[in-house]
């Protein structure tokens, strides 16, 4: 069964992705359902401003690239 936690929060931020890479590349986008809480140049301040605004549910937390990184743990 395939998992639907934060496919919201995946959808708009695909969706808005290429519209944001020209002004917040290489920032951390914060979204919880449909609602974009704002864009910060590091993943703890991201963070800090994520869990003020909404508390504890679902948020998605992910920093704006052209393409995602892909990560090789040996």
């Amino acid at each position: 069964m395939k998992s639907r936690a934060l496919e919201p929060e995946l959808e708009v931020f695909e969706r808005h992705r290429q519209e944001w890479l020209p002004l917040h590349a290489d920032k951390f986008a914060v979204v919880s359902g449909t609602t974009v809480a704002g864009f910060y140049p590091d993943f703890p301040s991201a963070y800090r401003a994520a869990l003020q605004r909404f508390g504890i549910c679902d948020i998605l937390i992910k920093q704006v690239c052209a393409q995602d990184p892909v990560y090789v743990i040996y």
